[in-house]
């Protein structure tokens, strides 16, 4: 006989965890109990078999079970007969929560079985799926800390919840019709659609199948709903939600419906159908029938299976399938640039222009979760945008650090909170543009400290002075007496990927995105930096040229192209033959653009750029393809979809990019600009063009790489930016790196845009502290 201690450390509660250990327990004959902490679980284990039973419990553990740590020691044995499930236990510290996933296969075969009772239930669960990030309010994660406290289980759920053996035993969400949360339908201010006599989802399918647009409630908030087949409808909704031509997310009912429209691969497949239920931006088939107001100007389209019950009971159909529609639009319910909306009232006061109906129910949404965004280049999953079914899993630092809190960018904003070895990072906060997105900032951060317990000593923010969460962070310092630090915009992005991989030696770092304030106040962006964990080293760039009226000219893509001409021609008639050689003056009028010229030449209107970003506009608009930006990336986006089918880089076929200078080095694009200008006049196709350009890059970055590596006997690349977001360029140019011999590192557990800038800046600070 022997009696174990066992400390496990993870995402070990709300995932069946306990009711696993009972059963492995009576399976090796185990007397003993097993209880919640705040810490994670702890079980004491009594028996001739406890060994066997503890090396299980490492192994055999619950699908959505994450293991980070085990403890094992040996106790006096005690005489125990008996094993049992004893009450959580709050130490004052932490675990980690798990994110929401998608519901179970039992539960989708209870809810359509006439005699379950929870036949058509629209929030069926078991301790295998439903909501637990979106409904925590505090660890531990008991039933009374969560938003369904409100609902008292009836006495069928109660059996259930206390059944060890059953599959609801302490699911915190479980409910019936009897005794859980219920969905209504409302009709908006346009008076379209009527509430029916078969209930609020048969109401709610009437309306989109009339053409209207439905406010649904899920799981992380509302999202905006239209039947995608239907191109007024589509329009509609982009009218009213004041997006031009930012891509819809769409969801399908099956696999199947999503091949109908889109080439789906193994991974993709596989991803369309994890329990995380993330959107998968696809290759869009040529013979697909959906509106290209979908996603204009772009090759693919994002999409995602249902996740929620509430979604499977839309697409259910009368012969038992899930093809009551081809496809529906299931966008983020919000006004451009604000934060999802997740409460009723909020939503019935911001959505009633948009929204002809209200899909609602009464379980409050206590952390606003957007849908996830991910694609697959090179076989691996890549985040454009992480959010629910990932947040807030935890990332392993390798080393205990000191409370600490990164704010991230303005743009695409995350923040990240360090407890112990761990680093959490929020779900997608946004843009950091107006007061409605600090306020979610600000009740995000105060929710995952309340989880976390975590009271940060020292906060890290962007270099930009003008940066809202910058500003933020430096009054926050100021009012608590707490340590503040900047950390420079390229570096925080290759600190991040070198935290997700824990390298600690020095790399080579390729930073390639849009916009990021350097230390000698110009805007960087296309960076080749040698990188320690704590500090950093410039020694090649993008060449720098102006933004003829800065933010504007971000805007308005033309106007870099304009720049960059200027910049390769001068002012003179060589510049003029140029302009009218590509249709500019045809396009834009010789006036305008003489203002443009006479605005790039002046530095107080026109700040210099190097970043990588702007290269891509400038050339889409030269190219003809997309001269304004709507959302950010829109022209580099329509560029990429140039690119024909199938294409690969090839050492001999690209455009010239010229290495120049030395301390920093310089990538010039003089002569690719020239020869772009040459093929424009000379009629090339565009799909040439974008390849010739595309390939260019990753020849500049190629031969920079090599000379910053034979210089420094460096060979391990780390790769971050919102310009690794083009699949394109950052399948070919790993591919390439890889074949050179060199080890490429890129972000894998956060997306490479400015999203993963708070872990960096989190790393930076903890190695500075530690100095």
């Amino acid at each position: 006989m022997k009696r174990l201690h066992i400390e496990i450390t993870g995402i070990v509660q709300g995932v069946g965890f306990r009711p696993f250990v009972y059963s492995l327990a009576q399976r090796h004959d185990i007397a003993g109990f097993v209880t919640n902490t705040s810490r994670g679980v702890i079980i004491e284990a009594e028996g001739a078999d406890a060994d066997a039973f503890a090396s299980a419990v490492k192994t055999e553990y619950p699908p959505l079970a994450k293991i980070n740590s085990v403890v094992v020691h040996e106790m006096s044995v005690i005489g125990e007969s008996a094993f049992v499930i004893t009450k959580s236990i709050d130490e004052g510290s932490f675990t980690h929560i798990s994110p929401d996933v998608a519901v179970c296969a039992d539960c989708l075969h209870e809810m359509f079985d006439p005699e379950d009772r929870r036949y058509h239930y629209p929030f069926i669960n078991c301790t295998n799926c439903g909501p637990r990030y979106t409904i925590t309010k505090k660890v531990p994660y008991d039933r009374p800390n969560t938003t369904m406290a409100d609902f008292t289980l009836c006495e069928a759920c109660s059996a259930e919840y206390n059944d060890p053996l059953n599959r609801r035993f302490h699911a915190q969400p479980n409910a019936c019709p009897a005794c859980g949360p219920q969905v209504s339908f409302e009709i908006g201010s346009s008076g379209i659609g009527q509430a029916c006599g078969n209930g609020p989802i048969a109401s709610v399918k009437a309306v989109i199948l009339s053409g209207g647009i439905v406010a649904v409630k899920g799981l992380g908030g509302f999202h905006l709903c239209c039947d995608a087949t239907n191109p007024k409808a589509v329009e509609e909704l982009r009218q009213r939600k004041r997006r031009k031509n930012k891509p819809f997310g769409l969801m399908a009912g099956t696999l199947g419906a999503i091949r109908q429209h889109c080439r789906v691969s193994e991974a993709e497949a596989s991803l369309l159908t994890d329990r995380r239920r993330p959107i998968v931006l696809l290759k869009k088939l040529p013979e697909s029938t959906l509106p290209p107001a979908l996603a204009p100007n772009n090759t693919t389209l994002g999409f995602m299976l249902p996740y929620t019950p509430i979604h499977y009971l839309l697409f259910a159909a009368s012969d038992g399938s899930f093809n009551e529609f081809p496809a529906l639009v299931m966008t983020s319910a919000n006004l451009s640039e604000e934060p999802i909306v997740i409460g009723n009232d909020e939503a019935r006061e911001r959505l009633s222009g948009i929204a002809d109906a209200f899909l609602v129910h009464n379980r409050e949404i206590f952390m606003r979760v957007d849908d996830s965004v991910v694609r697959v280049v090179n076989g691996k999953q890549r985040f454009i945008r992480r959010a629910r079914g990932y947040a807030p899993e935890a990332i392993d630092l390798g080393a205990d650090a000191p409370d600490l809190l990164a704010t991230g960018a303005e743009v695409k904003n995350t923040f990240a909170l360090s407890k112990g070895r761990f680093a959490i990072v929020s779900q997608h906060i946004g843009d950091m543009e107006n007061y409605e997105t600090l306020r979610f900032f600000e009740e995000t951060l105060r929710n995952l400290k309340q989880v976390y317990r975590a009271e940060p000593e020292a906060v890290a923010h962007d270099l930009h002075p003008g940066y809202l969460a910058t500003q933020w962070s430096q009054r926050q310092c100021e009012e608590r007496n707490l340590k503040c630090l900047g950390v420079q915009h390229h570096h925080a992005h290759i600190a991040a990927v070198m935290a997700e991989h824990q390298i600690l030696e020095p790399i080579i770092g390729v930073a390639l995105d849009g916009t990021g304030y350097g230390p000698d106040g110009t805007i960087w962006g296309g960076e080749f930096l040698i990188c320690r964990p704590g500090g950093f080293e410039r020694r090649a760039h993008f060449d720098y040229f102006p933004l003829p009226g800065g933010e504007m000219a971000i805007r308005q893509p033309w106007r870099l192209a304009v720049s960059l001409l200027q910049k390769v021609f001068g002012d003179g008639q060589e510049l003029l033959s140029a302009l009218q050689n590509i249709g500019f003056i045809e396009k834009y009028g010789e006036q305008k653009l003489e203002q443009i010229i006479k605005i790039a030449r002046t530095e107080q209107f026109s700040p210099i750029s190097c970043g990588a970003g702007r290269y891509f506009d400038a050339v889409s608009a030269l190219a003809g393809v997309c001269d304004v930006n709507t959302f950010e990336g829109e022209a580099a986006i329509a560029l990429e979809s140039c690119i024909p089918e199938g294409a690969a880089f090839s050492a001999k076929s690209h455009y010239q990019v010229a290495l120049t200078g030395e301390f920093p080095r310089r990538l010039d694009f003089s002569r690719l600009t020239a020869a772009i200008v040459e093929d424009i006049s000379r009629g090339v196709a565009t799909a040439e063009i974008a390849l010739l350009f595309h390939n260019a890059v990753i020849d500049g970055v190629l031969r920079t790489v090599d000379v910053l590596s034979q210089e420094t006997g460096l060979k391990i690349v780390a790769l971050s930016g919102g310009v690794f977001q083009n699949a394109y360029l950052s399948e070919q140019l790993e591919k390439a790196l890889s074949d050179a011999g060199f080890v490429v590192a890129l972000n894998e557990q956060l997306p490479c845009n400015d999203a993963c800038m708070s872990l960096g800046q989190l790393s930076v600070m903890q190695e500075m502290l530690q100095k």
